[in-house]
């Protein structure tokens, strides 16, 4: 399969953000929860697969999601390379996420990728459901997903998922899979 670059769309956490690492070293590092690891989280609700108590977890995602956070938010090795190319010829590179708000992500975009803010579009929808009527108004026709859940109802909408491979969407399904942005470049015609 050959995807055309001008057709895709990425989510950003577990994608081109690694923010289970950054949970973890959360967790680790204000709240001194040793011993969790990142294979651990083998489902999307941490509460159904992580012993902590849900408040904590709660205080966690409510720091990563507004950026109140001292520990490093990585991308995931390979992402802002990729993106680059994707930003500076077929731009611009449309990012769509379930969070409530884009708060600091287009920032942490911009200055990860390095890309000039023209090139690149930030779309917060609040909910996975809405990911699908985003990519319909956009005629985008893949995107790339770790939610296996999400890569369901893509599928029902007409836009085809690309699952980025997690501990936690180890389920069997009918998707195209990539274990890393170098199999997904492999993809791209770029």
């Amino acid at each position: 399969m050959m995807i055309d670059p001008g057709s895709i769309a990425f989510d950003i956490d577990g994608v081109v953000a690694d923010t289970m690492t950054l949970f973890l070293d959360i967790a680790r590092h204000e709240f001194n929860l040793n011993g969790i690891r990142y294979e651990d989280i083998t489902c999307y609700n941490l509460s159904e697969c992580l012993n902590i108590d849900s408040k904590i977890i709660d205080a966690i995602v409510g720091q990563i999601l507004t950026g109140s956070y001292s520990e490093p938010l990585n991308p995931i090795a390979g992402a802002p390379e990729v993106l680059a190319q994707l930003g500076a010829y077929y731009g611009p590179v449309i990012f769509i996420t379930a969070r409530p708000f884009v708060g600091p992500m287009r920032n942490w975009i911009e200055q990860t990728l390095r890309l000039d803010p023209a090139a690149i579009e930030v779309i917060a929808t609040g909910s996975h459901e809405s990911k699908a009527g985003v990519l319909q108004q956009r005629n985008i026709s893949y995107f790339v997903e770790d939610r296996l859940d999400t890569c369901f109802l893509l599928e029902d909408a007409g836009v085809r998922p690309v699952l980025f491979k997690q501990p936690w969407n180890r389920e069997r399904h009918p998707f195209v899979e990539v274990t890393s942005w170098d199999e997904l470049q492999a993809l791209l015609r770029i």
